[in-house]
């Protein structure tokens, strides 16, 4: 699949003026310039009411941030993100000569949604929790996927995958390109993506919580600990976080991209079973290891990590990932950092009866796991997107990369990455003299995102989208 206090604002002034940051103005974010001060409102009396309308308001009310010091001859460049597309956008600054510094929230790696869970109890365990595999469709992609299956990272995965229907009805989807999965899962991937030199650091676990600019470059701040100060910055993450992080940074038209952007919210469920499921078999494909689940409402995706990481081992117990519909994950979300232990067990209930439903299988006649876990994503996959690579701000040298600016894949982010580490490289060769060419995506209006609940996957065959209808936000 392709997975979160506040900067100041400059006071504002007249026109254009001088800010009480060294090396950079500020300027309206409104047609003509700064507007006089007015009276600020009687607040009514009583309880002071919230909306999300006015803090998303106040937000592109912000001023924009305009640096005017010279690009540095050895430019660094602070990513907040650790996924795939940060971590490509690192590697294609590192390859043009460019330092950058990534930091991730990651407790256990870097890779964001190219997340694997190990688990030892005696047994281990090994579940792929996020995406479950990938298809490449562009050459530069492909090149990348090349290196991990020649390292020994990557292969393909032959086994059978299609759309099982209530009742055990399944139908293997055929492939007109090869799919790919980690052979140890999708976290060593992530690993693998940045190269062995002095050119990037990794700062984790880490949550930047705010940016500043100040004397020509950003600030970051970890709670109010300083974390360098740098030349430029890219956003590689969404959801709340990174819409907090923007709402005061002085980047208006990089906020207001970020909040347009909808995103899906699902629930994961690993479940380990001591025997192997009665999975129904297709005369021609045999038992699949992967199924898109069509009309359950608590389930989307299921799929055998065991039979998938491990085809030729025949004594493992069976590991399995589920995946709820979008729609499911709507209905039951919940704080993700904080899942309610009721929660927990009615999603797992829910899910487990739901594959019971796929199956074909009797209320109640599943084995139960002698393992579980759920995982709320509650940033899952993106519902719009402005199919744009990236979006770059060269007034306040600031950047956004992710899968959600063309798709919702692995490869998507990946492309992401490695266009905007280009874009700001170039930039930085330009010397800052030609901002106005250097500006991408900042008006790009934002367009519904087709594929199943859990992404895309360029060439499987064609399949009704699973992906709920968006609710676009309003263009302001």
């Amino acid at each position: 699949m392709p997975l979160f206090h506040l900067a100041p604002c400059a006071r504002p002034a007249a026109g254009r003026a001088a800010s009480r940051f060294s090396g950079a103005v500020v300027a309206a974010s409104g047609a003509g310039g700064a507007r006089p001060p007015k009276a600020p409102p009687r607040r009514p009396r009583g309880k002071p009411r919230f909306s999300r309308q006015s803090a998303i308001k106040k937000s592109f009310q912000q001023e924009q941030v305009v640096f005017s010091t010279p690009v540095p001859a050895d430019p660094t460049v602070a990513i907040i993100g650790g996924g795939a597309s940060g971590l490509a956008c690192a590697s294609a600054l590192a390859a043009r000569g460019v330092r950058a510094v990534v930091f991730d929230t990651g407790m256990h790696g870097l890779g964001g949604r190219m997340a694997t869970r190990m688990v030892d109890d005696g047994r281990r365990l090994v579940f792929d929790h996020a995406a479950q595999f990938f298809t490449a469709s562009d050459q530069r992609f492909q090149e990348l996927v090349d290196e991990w299956v020649e390292k020994g990272l990557a292969r393909e995965w032959r086994g059978s995958i299609g759309e099982l229907e209530a009742g055990g009805h399944f139908t293997a989807i055929p492939s007109s390109t090869p799919r790919y999965i980690g052979v140890r899962g999708m976290r060593p991937l992530a690993d693998a993506m940045l190269p062995e030199n002095d050119l990037i650091k990794v700062v984790r676990p880490s949550w930047i919580s705010k940016l500043e600019p100040f004397n020509g470059l950003w600030r970051l701040f970890e709670n109010e600990k300083p974390q360098g100060q740098y030349d430029a910055v890219v956003i590689a993450h969404n959801g709340k976080c990174a819409n907090r992080l923007l709402s005061t940074s002085g980047l208006p038209q990089l906020t207001r991209q970020m909040k347009r952007l909808e995103l899906s919210s699902v629930w994961a469920l690993l479940a380990a079973f001591d025997d192997p499921l009665p999975i129904p078999q297709d005369n021609s494909y045999g038992t699949f290891e992967g199924a898109f689940v069509r009309d359950i409402d608590s389930l989307s995706w299921m799929a055998n990590n065991t039979r998938k990481l491990f085809p030729l081992e025949t004594n493992r117990p069976e590991c399995w990932t589920f995946f709820s519909t979008a729609s499911y994950g709507k209905k039951n979300k919940v704080p993700q950092e904080n899942i309610p232990n009721a929660t927990a067990e009615k999603v797992k209930r829910d899910m487990l009866g739901g594959v019971e439903l796929a199956l074909g299988l009797s209320t109640g006649s599943l084995q139960r796991p002698f393992y579980t876990r759920v995982q709320l994503w509650g940033a899952a996959l993106p519902m719009n997107t402005p199919g744009v690579p990236c979006i770059f701000d060269p007034q306040g040298r600031a950047g956004i990369c992710g899968d959600w600016l063309t798709g919702s894949s692995i490869e998507a982010a990946v492309l992401s990455g490695m266009s905007l580490g280009d874009h700001v490289a170039d930039y930085f060769a330009s010397g800052g003299e030609r901002p106005e060419e250097f500006a991408i995506g900042l008006d790009d209006s934002l367009n519904r995102v087709e594929g199943h609940d859990i992404g895309q996957f360029p060439g499987l065959d064609p399949q009704k989208p699973q992906v709920a209808e968006p609710q676009l936000a309003p263009s302001i």
